[in-house]
């Protein structure tokens, strides 16, 4: 006899978890299905947390190669990659089994194996044996709700088949053997700038091909400029304009063929390992959509009303499955809502208030509206920028790269972007975020009384060059 609950997660990665145990808290009675070893999805175990495990690691690396003597500290530092994976490995680790605990804590039942949809209300789990073949005899439960929570998956470039060892995705690119001594990264996006700058600081050349005249799409026009500045100052090479147009995989190199996007001259670059990085797209492989008719859009998204609900009773989808940015705090959110909305609750997720980060050195981030939206939107603006240079806490540490911006509404002063290039950029766009979520201005931030010194007096100097008052500079 199938076993019964109030909803059925199936994947446990960010939105799934968390819409998980907050469903628990409100007194549902929980289960989850995960195809994975480890809870987490994506995000903890091949994602989030690993790639800034390493990210942090190479940045103090390159710390003290490169600039701890400035600081009177003389050291020669020595790179062991075998322990640097070691610690991104232990934290990955940490974390999921973090997950593990809090679903005891929750009282939140856990179903091992590949799920799929049936029927309305029934999901059966294949287990999934070591290496990711479904094999055993399958379990049945049910509910009357169930959410697909199954993330996304790498994007593939057509005619170039990823082997994990040479040509690599951002999964083989985090537990690469040894530094690449050249490496060319296929996509100008958050996660091939992320990776690249781990191997260049710890010794690789990285050349970064992307197909369009700007690195990271989306991002504030003024902010992609700078940013692809600081990178090529630190040593990267990046073609924009450019595509991949083939590689041809000898013994001991890859010879990558690019041309511009527009066409013009081939050229062929030489490399030791080729990271392919050109987005990820939904996953819903086995879950039974098809044959229960659930909708999706021509991207392959789950098509969801404001209610997170799929056109078919009782289904519904969070996070990278659906439309949106996909992040995983954006997932943990949708996770939420819906749980607070399956209960009665007033579950919300303002989209205009999603950050973005970019954690390279330095980090990139930005919530709310960037100056080409607010253009093509024709709406009128004010900017207030200030740059880290002239923060004192910045200038300290060495970190005086970069600039705040602040875009608010020129009659009503509310602020309706901020965007931040520099030291600890992602921990910064916090406080724009919490203003923004309360319609507050430009004035209202300029006003509050920040410490000194820390680097977010210079988002305070920012709001206060939205009136031409900026009083450090």
């Amino acid at each position: 006899m199938a076993q019964t609950y109030d909803l059925i997660v199936i994947g446990t990665g960010p939105g799934g978890y968390v819409g998980a145990i907050r469903a628990a808290q409100l007194g549902f009675r929980v289960a989850v299905v995960e195809k994975r070893p480890r809870h987490g999805g994506t995000c903890l175990n091949v994602g989030c947390i690993p790639s800034k495990a390493l990210l942090h690691a190479s940045e103090r690396f390159e710390e003290a190669r490169a600039h701890f003597a400035d600081l009177g500290i003389k050291v020669t530092p020595k790179l062991d990659l075998a322990q640097m994976m070691a610690h991104k490995d232990k934290s990955v680790a940490d974390n999921t089994q973090g997950i593990d605990y809090l679903f005891k804590k929750n009282k939140i039942a856990v179903h091992r194996g590949h799920g799929r949809i049936v029927a309305p209300g029934q999901v059966e789990v294949t287990p999934v044996e070591e290496g990711g073949e479904k094999g055993g005899e399958p379990e049945h439960i049910e509910a009357p709700h169930i959410v697909i929570a199954t993330g996304s998956e790498v994007a593939q470039l057509p005619g170039i088949e990823i082997d994990e060892a040479r040509i690599v995705s951002s999964t083989g690119a985090l537990a690469l053997p040894s530094v690449p001594k050249q490496l060319v990264v296929v996509g100008g996006g958050v996660i091939g700038l992320e990776l690249g700058s781990v191997w260049r600081r710890l010794g690789a050349k990285v050349t970064v091909i992307e197909y369009l005249d700007r690195l990271v799409p989306g991002m504030d026009g003024e902010l992609a400029k700078h940013f692809k500045r600081i990178l090529q100052k630190q040593g990267m090479t990046i073609k924009t304009g450019h595509k991949v147009t083939g590689v041809k995989v000898n013994a001991k190199s890859l010879e990558v063929a690019i041309e511009p996007s527009n066409g013009g001259e081939a050229q062929s670059l030489k490399a030791a390992a080729m990271l392919v990085a050109v987005g990820r797209v939904p996953y819903t492989e086995g879950l039974g959509l098809e044959e229960l008719g659930v909708k999706k859009d021509n991207h392959g998204r789950v098509i969801v009303n404001e209610r997170y609900e799929t056109n078919v009773a009782g289904i519904h989808a969070v996070g990278d499955v659906i439309a949106g940015p996909m992040l995983a705090h954006k997932a943990e959110e949708e996770g939420i809502a819906l749980a607070e909305l399956l209960a009665g609750q007033a579950g919300h997720v303002n989209y205009d208030v999603i950050p973005n980060v970019i954690y390279t050195a330095p980090e990139v981030a930005s919530v709310g509206k960037t100056e080409e939206e607010l253009k093509s939107a024709g709406v009128a603006y004010r900017v207030g920028k200030f740059p880290f240079s002239a923060n004192g806490r910045a200038r300290i540490a060495g970190h005086g790269e970069g600039f705040v911006k602040v875009l608010a509404d020129k009659e009503s002063d509310r602020i309706l972007g901020v965007h931040i290039i520099g030291p600890d950029a992602g921990t910064m766009i916090a406080e724009a975020a919490v203003i923004m979520e309360f319609s507050g201005s430009a004035e209202d931030l300029a006003r509050t009384c920040h410490a000194h010194p820390t680097l977010t007096e210079a988002v305070k100097e920012a709001a206060l060059a939205v009136a031409g008052r900026a009083l450090h500079i």
